[in-house]
Protein backbone atom coordinates (compact mmCIF):
# COMPACT_ATOMS: atom_id res chain seq x y z
CA UNK A 1 0.00 0.00 0.00
CA UNK A 2 1.04 3.40 -0.61
CA UNK A 3 1.27 6.82 1.15
CA UNK A 4 -2.30 8.09 2.48
CA UNK A 5 -3.34 10.90 -0.18
CA UNK A 6 -5.66 14.25 0.93
CA UNK A 7 -8.11 15.41 -1.77
CA UNK A 8 -9.17 18.48 -0.87
CA UNK A 9 -12.42 19.74 -2.57
CA UNK A 10 -13.38 23.57 -1.70
CA UNK A 11 -17.12 23.67 -2.99
CA UNK A 12 -19.88 26.49 -3.28
CA UNK A 13 -22.86 26.07 -5.11
CA UNK A 14 -21.64 23.83 -6.57
CA UNK A 15 -24.42 20.73 -7.40
CA UNK A 16 -24.00 20.84 -11.10
CA UNK A 17 -20.84 19.03 -10.65
CA UNK A 18 -20.17 18.08 -7.05
CA UNK A 19 -21.70 14.63 -7.46
CA UNK A 20 -19.44 14.17 -10.29
CA UNK A 21 -16.13 15.54 -8.49
CA UNK A 22 -16.99 12.71 -5.78
CA UNK A 23 -17.66 9.75 -8.07
CA UNK A 24 -14.20 10.62 -9.76
CA UNK A 25 -12.38 10.28 -5.94
CA UNK A 26 -14.50 7.03 -5.40
CA UNK A 27 -13.31 5.63 -9.14
CA UNK A 28 -9.87 5.94 -8.33
CA UNK A 29 -10.03 2.55 -6.33
CA UNK A 30 -7.10 3.95 -4.09
CA UNK A 31 -7.19 2.27 -0.51
CA UNK A 32 -6.14 4.92 1.27
CA UNK A 33 -7.13 8.15 0.41
CA UNK A 34 -9.41 10.62 2.44
CA UNK A 35 -11.62 12.79 0.69
CA UNK A 36 -12.07 16.38 2.04
CA UNK A 37 -15.17 18.72 0.85
CA UNK A 38 -14.96 22.05 2.24
CA UNK A 39 -18.16 23.91 1.68
CA UNK A 40 -18.45 27.74 2.06
CA UNK A 41 -22.39 27.23 2.89
CA UNK A 42 -23.96 26.71 -0.13
CA UNK A 43 -27.47 27.49 -0.69
CA UNK A 44 -28.47 24.99 -3.37
CA UNK A 45 -28.05 21.18 -3.34
CA UNK A 46 -24.46 20.59 -2.89
CA UNK A 47 -25.02 19.65 1.04
CA UNK A 48 -27.72 17.42 0.69
CA UNK A 49 -25.11 15.65 -2.39
CA UNK A 50 -22.71 15.83 -0.24
CA UNK A 51 -23.81 14.12 2.83
CA UNK A 52 -25.89 11.06 0.66
CA UNK A 53 -22.49 9.98 -0.07
CA UNK A 54 -20.34 10.62 3.22
CA UNK A 55 -23.21 8.38 4.74
CA UNK A 56 -21.82 5.53 2.88
CA UNK A 57 -18.43 6.10 2.59
CA UNK A 58 -16.08 6.95 5.01
CA UNK A 59 -13.20 8.07 3.21
CA UNK A 60 -15.32 11.39 2.75
CA UNK A 61 -15.11 14.38 5.30
CA UNK A 62 -16.64 17.46 5.08
CA UNK A 63 -17.93 20.57 6.74
CA UNK A 64 -20.21 23.54 5.56
CA UNK A 65 -19.46 27.25 7.02
CA UNK A 66 -19.13 30.48 5.57
CA UNK A 67 -15.45 30.32 4.70
CA UNK A 68 -13.14 33.80 3.31
CA UNK A 69 -12.73 32.47 -0.08
CA UNK A 70 -11.19 29.32 -2.02
CA UNK A 71 -7.78 29.94 -0.41
CA UNK A 72 -9.26 29.97 2.82
CA UNK A 73 -11.48 26.84 2.23
CA UNK A 74 -8.45 24.72 1.15
CA UNK A 75 -6.40 26.15 4.59
CA UNK A 76 -9.29 24.14 6.49
CA UNK A 77 -8.50 21.43 4.15
CA UNK A 78 -4.96 21.27 4.82
CA UNK A 79 -5.50 21.48 8.77
CA UNK A 80 -7.93 18.44 8.25
CA UNK A 81 -5.70 16.26 6.23
CA UNK A 82 -4.16 13.36 7.75
CA UNK A 83 -2.30 11.89 3.98
CA UNK A 84 1.21 12.17 3.42
CA UNK A 85 0.90 13.92 -0.12
CA UNK A 86 -2.03 16.49 -0.65
CA UNK A 87 -4.41 16.72 -4.17
CA UNK A 88 -7.01 20.11 -4.84
CA UNK A 89 -9.61 18.98 -6.61
CA UNK A 90 -11.66 21.66 -7.54
CA UNK A 91 -15.50 20.76 -6.82
CA UNK A 92 -15.97 20.88 -11.11
CA UNK A 93 -13.24 19.06 -11.85
CA UNK A 94 -12.07 15.17 -11.72
CA UNK A 95 -9.51 12.80 -12.21
CA UNK A 96 -8.43 10.26 -15.37
CA UNK A 97 -8.66 6.78 -14.30
CA UNK A 98 -5.76 5.25 -11.96
CA UNK A 99 -4.10 8.80 -11.50
CA UNK A 100 -4.03 8.28 -7.65
CA UNK A 101 -2.43 4.85 -7.76
CA UNK A 102 0.28 6.32 -10.68
CA UNK A 103 0.74 9.35 -7.88
CA UNK A 104 1.54 6.81 -5.39
CA UNK A 105 3.90 4.76 -6.81
CA UNK A 106 6.33 8.05 -8.54
CA UNK A 107 6.14 9.51 -4.54
CA UNK A 108 7.76 6.49 -3.79
CA UNK A 109 10.32 7.48 -5.46
CA UNK A 110 10.62 11.17 -4.75
CA UNK A 111 12.36 13.10 -2.20
CA UNK A 112 10.61 15.33 0.65
CA UNK A 113 9.19 17.67 -0.22
CA UNK A 114 8.13 17.51 -3.69
CA UNK A 115 5.98 18.68 -6.24
CA UNK A 116 5.03 16.27 -9.20
CA UNK A 117 3.32 17.64 -12.35
CA UNK A 118 1.26 15.63 -14.70
CA UNK A 119 -0.62 16.84 -17.91
CA UNK A 120 -4.22 18.18 -17.32
CA UNK A 121 -7.30 18.17 -20.36
CA UNK A 122 -8.94 21.35 -20.68
CA UNK A 123 -12.63 20.36 -21.40
CA UNK A 124 -15.77 22.64 -21.47
CA UNK A 125 -18.85 22.04 -19.59
CA UNK A 126 -19.89 18.81 -21.66
CA UNK A 127 -17.22 17.38 -21.70
CA UNK A 128 -15.70 18.09 -25.14
CA UNK A 129 -11.68 18.21 -24.97
CA UNK A 130 -10.47 21.82 -25.70
CA UNK A 131 -6.63 21.01 -25.27
CA UNK A 132 -4.47 19.10 -23.40
CA UNK A 133 -2.22 21.32 -21.25
CA UNK A 134 1.61 20.04 -21.37
CA UNK A 135 3.56 22.43 -18.91
CA UNK A 136 6.45 23.93 -18.38
CA UNK A 137 7.98 23.29 -15.28
CA UNK A 138 11.65 25.68 -14.76
CA UNK A 139 10.74 28.54 -12.46
CA UNK A 140 11.83 31.33 -15.24
CA UNK A 141 8.88 29.41 -16.99
CA UNK A 142 6.42 30.04 -14.46
CA UNK A 143 7.62 33.55 -14.42
CA UNK A 144 6.58 34.13 -17.72
CA UNK A 145 3.08 32.41 -18.38
CA UNK A 146 1.91 34.59 -21.19
CA UNK A 147 5.57 32.75 -23.27
CA UNK A 148 5.18 29.40 -21.29
CA UNK A 149 2.50 26.93 -20.12
CA UNK A 150 2.10 26.84 -16.58
CA UNK A 151 0.26 24.33 -15.00
CA UNK A 152 -2.76 25.29 -15.40
CA UNK A 153 -5.38 23.36 -12.47
CA UNK A 154 -4.38 21.46 -9.45
CA UNK A 155 -6.21 18.51 -10.35
CA UNK A 156 -2.70 18.39 -12.81
CA UNK A 157 -0.63 18.41 -9.40
CA UNK A 158 0.51 16.68 -6.17
CA UNK A 159 2.52 17.66 -3.35
CA UNK A 160 4.08 16.51 -0.29
CA UNK A 161 2.23 17.84 2.93
CA UNK A 162 5.53 18.98 4.62
CA UNK A 163 6.02 21.19 1.56
CA UNK A 164 3.25 23.75 3.76
CA UNK A 165 5.87 23.80 6.18
CA UNK A 166 8.34 25.40 4.24
CA UNK A 167 5.66 27.90 2.21
CA UNK A 168 3.00 28.57 4.89
CA UNK A 169 -0.59 27.99 3.84
CA UNK A 170 -2.39 29.65 0.45
CA UNK A 171 -3.08 33.28 0.19
CA UNK A 172 -6.00 34.12 1.86
CA UNK A 173 -5.56 37.60 -0.25
CA UNK A 174 -5.45 35.81 -3.41
CA UNK A 175 -8.68 35.29 -4.77
CA UNK A 176 -8.17 34.54 -8.21
CA UNK A 177 -4.52 33.57 -8.68
CA UNK A 178 -3.97 31.71 -5.36
CA UNK A 179 -2.66 28.65 -7.70
CA UNK A 180 -0.44 30.91 -9.35
CA UNK A 181 0.71 32.21 -5.97
CA UNK A 182 1.15 28.69 -4.93
CA UNK A 183 3.03 27.79 -7.19
CA UNK A 184 5.73 30.00 -7.53
CA UNK A 185 6.49 29.39 -3.88
CA UNK A 186 6.20 25.74 -4.28
CA UNK A 187 8.71 25.50 -7.21
CA UNK A 188 11.35 27.12 -5.32
CA UNK A 189 10.75 25.22 -1.92
CA UNK A 190 10.65 21.71 -3.42
CA UNK A 191 11.97 19.31 -5.94
CA UNK A 192 9.41 19.52 -8.82
CA UNK A 193 9.07 16.60 -11.37
CA UNK A 194 7.30 16.36 -14.48
CA UNK A 195 6.25 13.41 -16.02
CA UNK A 196 4.00 13.45 -19.26
CA UNK A 197 0.63 11.61 -18.46
CA UNK A 198 -2.42 13.28 -17.71
CA UNK A 199 -3.83 13.02 -14.20
CA UNK A 200 -6.22 15.73 -14.59
CA UNK A 201 -9.95 17.14 -16.29
CA UNK A 202 -10.19 21.06 -15.77
CA UNK A 203 -13.40 22.39 -16.55
CA UNK A 204 -13.47 25.82 -18.46
CA UNK A 205 -16.92 27.61 -19.25
CA UNK A 206 -18.42 30.55 -18.82
CA UNK A 207 -19.42 31.68 -15.48
CA UNK A 208 -16.63 30.65 -13.13
CA UNK A 209 -14.73 32.63 -10.90
CA UNK A 210 -11.92 32.17 -13.59
CA UNK A 211 -13.78 32.87 -16.63
CA UNK A 212 -15.25 36.08 -14.77
CA UNK A 213 -11.54 37.61 -14.14
CA UNK A 214 -10.60 36.77 -17.70
CA UNK A 215 -13.47 38.40 -19.19
CA UNK A 216 -13.03 41.55 -16.90
CA UNK A 217 -9.48 41.80 -18.17
CA UNK A 218 -7.54 41.49 -14.65
CA UNK A 219 -6.30 38.34 -15.26
CA UNK A 220 -3.14 39.83 -16.55
CA UNK A 221 -2.77 42.43 -14.06
CA UNK A 222 -3.08 39.75 -11.22
CA UNK A 223 -0.77 37.43 -12.70
CA UNK A 224 2.35 40.55 -13.65
CA UNK A 225 1.84 41.40 -10.58
CA UNK A 226 2.84 38.40 -9.00
CA UNK A 227 6.01 37.49 -11.24
CA UNK A 228 7.01 41.03 -10.50
CA UNK A 229 6.83 40.51 -6.98
CA UNK A 230 8.79 36.87 -6.77
CA UNK A 231 11.00 38.12 -9.21
CA UNK A 232 12.17 41.20 -6.90
CA UNK A 233 12.58 38.64 -4.43
CA UNK A 234 15.26 36.76 -6.48
CA UNK A 235 17.42 39.49 -7.16
CA UNK A 236 18.21 42.66 -9.61
CA UNK A 237 19.05 39.91 -12.94
CA UNK A 238 15.15 38.50 -12.48
CA UNK A 239 14.00 42.21 -11.65
CA UNK A 240 15.85 43.42 -15.89
CA UNK A 241 14.50 39.71 -16.88
CA UNK A 242 11.00 40.02 -15.90
CA UNK A 243 11.07 44.15 -16.56
CA UNK A 244 12.07 43.19 -20.19
CA UNK A 245 9.55 40.12 -21.12
CA UNK A 246 6.42 42.15 -19.20
CA UNK A 247 7.67 45.28 -21.66
CA UNK A 248 7.14 42.88 -24.52
CA UNK A 249 3.79 41.62 -23.14
CA UNK A 250 1.98 45.34 -22.99
CA UNK A 251 3.85 46.19 -26.21
CA UNK A 252 2.45 43.43 -27.77
CA UNK A 253 -1.20 44.01 -26.20
CA UNK A 254 -1.02 47.47 -27.41
CA UNK A 255 0.03 46.99 -30.91
CA UNK A 256 -1.91 44.24 -32.17
CA UNK A 257 -2.89 45.48 -35.50
CA UNK A 258 0.08 46.15 -38.52
CA UNK A 259 2.71 47.58 -36.53
CA UNK A 260 5.07 49.76 -37.99
CA UNK A 261 8.62 49.61 -38.91
CA UNK A 262 10.10 50.79 -36.27
CA UNK A 263 8.18 48.90 -33.85
CA UNK A 264 8.59 45.61 -35.70
CA UNK A 265 12.90 46.41 -35.14
CA UNK A 266 11.99 47.42 -31.64
CA UNK A 267 10.07 43.97 -30.81
CA UNK A 268 13.31 42.29 -32.13
CA UNK A 269 15.92 43.71 -29.97
CA UNK A 270 13.45 43.46 -27.18
CA UNK A 271 12.83 39.40 -28.12
CA UNK A 272 16.38 39.09 -28.87
CA UNK A 273 17.38 40.57 -25.44
CA UNK A 274 15.04 38.44 -23.70
CA UNK A 275 16.08 35.02 -25.79
CA UNK A 276 19.48 36.25 -23.82
CA UNK A 277 18.03 36.38 -20.75
CA UNK A 278 16.27 32.94 -20.99
CA UNK A 279 20.38 30.92 -21.43
CA UNK A 280 21.62 33.07 -18.40
CA UNK A 281 18.76 32.59 -16.16
CA UNK A 282 18.08 29.00 -17.14
CA UNK A 283 22.00 28.11 -16.51
CA UNK A 284 21.71 29.86 -12.63
CA UNK A 285 18.54 27.86 -12.05
CA UNK A 286 20.28 24.55 -13.43
CA UNK A 287 23.62 25.26 -11.28
CA UNK A 288 21.69 26.05 -8.15
CA UNK A 289 19.29 22.81 -9.00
Amino acid sequence: MGAKISIITPAYNAERFIESCIKSVIDQAYLDVEHLIIDGGSTDRTVEIIQRYAETRPHIRWISERDNGQSDAMNKGILMAGGVIIGILNADDFYEPNTLNRVSEIFITLPEPSLLVGNCKVIDENGSLLWLNKPHVKFHQLLQVWRYRMPNNPSSYFYHRSLHNKIGAYDTDEHYVMDYDFLLRAFQASKVTYVDETFGDYRMYAGTKTSESVAQGNQWDMICRLSLKYAAQKGALYNLYMGLSIALLHESLKNIQAPSLSLRMKWRLMRDGLKMFDKLVESMERIRG
